[in-house]
């Protein structure tokens, strides 16, 4: 998915446990995916049709963001007019571990490119604290 956004960085692990543990966090819009994600405080799907997600999100530092997005199973997309979101999951060959990569930037208005402020550092909290919470 971060081929095609130039200035996106990823971020990956193998989780040491099955895909569907793993997806359950990860899909779960309303709780578990706002608390991996540093910089978000909340996020509050508005709308689900079919696999198009709408979203309000609330940072730490109090800025709300409103993200339309894809969620299908195995990955999830949601991009605000600032923050471009992405988080992709697969199980491995044996089943019992599960590789995820994350991806995330800022968008500036003008720009082609992301920003990538901080984004693999933020990836790497996001994939080490699902780690902890799949524990």
């Amino acid at each position: 998915m971060s081929a095609g956004v130039r200035g996106a960085r990823v971020s990956e692990r193998e989780i040491a446990a099955p895909f569907d543990e793993v997806w359950a966090l990860l899909a779960d819009l309303d709780g578990e995916f706002g608390r991996l994600v540093p910089d978000m405080r909340r996020l509050r799907v508005v709308r689900i049709e079919g696999d198009r997600v709408e979203a309000v999100a609330r940072s730490r530092f109090g800025m709300r963001a409103r993200f339309d997005g894809v969620r299908r199973p195995g990955w999830i997309w949601l991009q605000s007019r600032f923050v471009l979101v992405g988080v992709a999951a697969a199980a491995t060959p044996d089943g019992r571990r599960t590789r995820v990569a994350f991806t995330g930037g800022v968008r500036v208005p003008g720009r082609a490119a992301l920003v990538p402020v901080g984004v693999g550092r933020a990836g790497r909290r996001v994939l080490g604290r699902l780690a902890v919470r799949v524990q």
